[in-house]
């Protein structure tokens, strides 16, 4: 085995990075099967991990860019914001796809896409203490915003309109940083984009909205402006007109963000209260039934939580019991003895939705199959294909499960069931049931985020090696 020492290593990347100027252009002829590099941010609605599975709103969008493409996607993260920009500025990546808002600043140092998504700065306070009802109640309060933000220029022009107003800049990649300061009250407000405020506020529920400070503000990928550039920048373009034009652009939001505005404040703060105090006796129990049946254990404990705030001595008027709230009739159906039980009612109601999953057909695909067999597991299979049946018969997408929820409250309209093959059933009861489990499914996957945060490298050597390593030879 070779083997070189540290001294070695540091010449050549040394090489590696004086010799950049002698590569090709970063835009010469981007053909199938050559590497697309994305520079984005760790964060709730750009790119995290959820377990060992790359997810987010950006990494959806742009991991669909480089598949049409035929492209290899290699991903580089940056830890904050103002990082991400030196990246981008330094030509480390082919574009920064990572929520950033359209800004004077950033346009007239690179080029930007069109955008494929709006938001709005937003102050948030912690709800009790005092909340700031117009622009002049930020003078003097202790402000943060994110370093390197679309914020800090808008704050210096409000600056002048009011002085006294001042901030303090974070340096990181989200806004978990500021609400967790907010929260904690080592801070007064932050400023923080709607898009990921609406979708954080879950974790932390005692945080509020006060006031809009702008308009909508539009959000755009930024591409370096280099030669090539503009031509790369019009396959962009194309695409996200594709994506805007075939509706997979909307179901990629509603993937992501749909579920946020059904969500309730309270609910979510009972729900957290809940989660710290009772799911850890739990929640063994519900990892190991979830493994038993191939399922995620955060959307089975979602579900038990829907049914009975995972009370296992749970019962209603109607006889269902137990922590999945399973009538009598199914339990005999599912061979449960005692519904009572927790295990036996957490297997059987885990053996119920996995029935469901494969009865559905194959052509429904995930997440839409999951929250499908949701509502069939709430008003039954038979309801939910005359509500998939309501959805065909009026243009829309039985496959899709925002069009099929639109059509599931039809099914208790005196105009429109009887015209079903199975009849009146609560359809609107069903659609609050599978929000509800979405939401709560979403929060144990955001608790989730911190210990599987991606980290940042502890020197600067370690940065230039990561970010350098694939040009490296190929013995090292």
């Amino acid at each position: 085995m070779v083997r070189y020492s540290h001294n070695l290593i540091a010449a050549l990347l040394a090489a590696v990075l004086l010799s950049g100027c002698g590569e090709r252009p970063l835009f010469d002829g981007l053909e199938t099967g050559d590497d697309l590099i994305v520079l984005t941010r760790n964060s709730p609605t750009t790119y995290y991990f959820d377990g060992d599975q790359a997810t987010g709103f950006e990494y959806e969008l742009f991991k669909q860019f480089a598949d049409a493409r035929g492209l290899k996607l290699r991903v580089k993260v940056a830890f904050t914001l103002e990082e991400l920009i030196a990246m981008l500025d330094n030509r480390e990546g082919h574009f920064a796809a990572a929520g950033l808002t359209v800004t004077p600043g950033r346009s007239e140092r690179f080029l930007a896409s069109n955008a494929y998504i709006t938001q709005q700065p937003l102050v948030v306070y912690k709800s009790g203490l005092h909340r700031p009802r117009d622009l002049s109640d930020l003078v003097d309060r202790d402000i943060v915003v994110l370093a390197g933000s679309s914020h800090v220029e808008t704050l210096a022009r409000l600056a002048e309109q009011h002085p006294g107003i001042a901030w303090r800049e974070i340096r990181a990649a989200d806004t978990l940083e500021l609400m967790q300061l907010v929260t904690e009250e080592t801070a007064e407000l932050a400023i923080i984009d709607s898009v990921e405020f609406r979708m954080q506020q879950r974790l932390y529920p005692r945080l509020v909205a006060a006031l809009e400070l702008e308009a909508q503000e539009d959000i755009a990928w930024y591409v370096p402006n280099v030669e090539g550039a503009e031509t790369f920048l019009e396959q962009i373009n194309d695409f996200l007109a594709e994506v805007q034009a075939s509706g997979s652009l909307e179901q990629l939001k509603e993937r992501h963000f749909g579920h946020v505005e059904y969500a309730s404040r309270i609910g979510s703060f009972t729900f957290q209260r809940k989660m710290r105090a009772e799911l850890p006796q739990w929640q063994p129990i519900i990892e190991e039934v979830a493994r038993e049946y191939r399922l995620d254990w955060r959307l089975l404990a979602a579900v038990a939580y829907q049914e009975s705030h995972w009370n296992p001595k749970a019962k209603s008027p109607t006889g269902v019991r137990g922590m999945m709230m399973i009538t009598l009739a199914t339990a005999r159906d599912l061979g449960i003895k005692d519904r009572l039980n927790p295990r036996q009612s957490l297997r059987g109601g885990a053996r119920f939705i996995r029935n469901l999953l494969r009865r559905l057909p194959d052509d429904i695909d995930e997440p839409d199959r999951t929250w499908m067999a949701l509502a069939a597991y709430n008003i039954g299979m038979g309801h939910l294909e005359d509500a998939r049946i309501l959805t065909q018969r009026n243009g829309l997408d039985p496959h899709v499960w925002q069009d099929v929820r639109a059509h599931l409250p039809q099914l208790q309209n005196p105009d429109i069931y009887p015209t079903t093959r199975f009849g009146f059933a609560r359809g609107e009861e069903a659609v609050t049931y599978v929000d509800n489990i979405r939401h709560y499914y979403s929060v144990l996957q955001l608790q989730s985020l911190p210990e599987n945060r991606l980290q940042p490298p502890t020197n600067s050597s370690e940065l230039i090696a990561e970010r350098w390593q694939s040009r490296l030879p190929k013995a090292l």
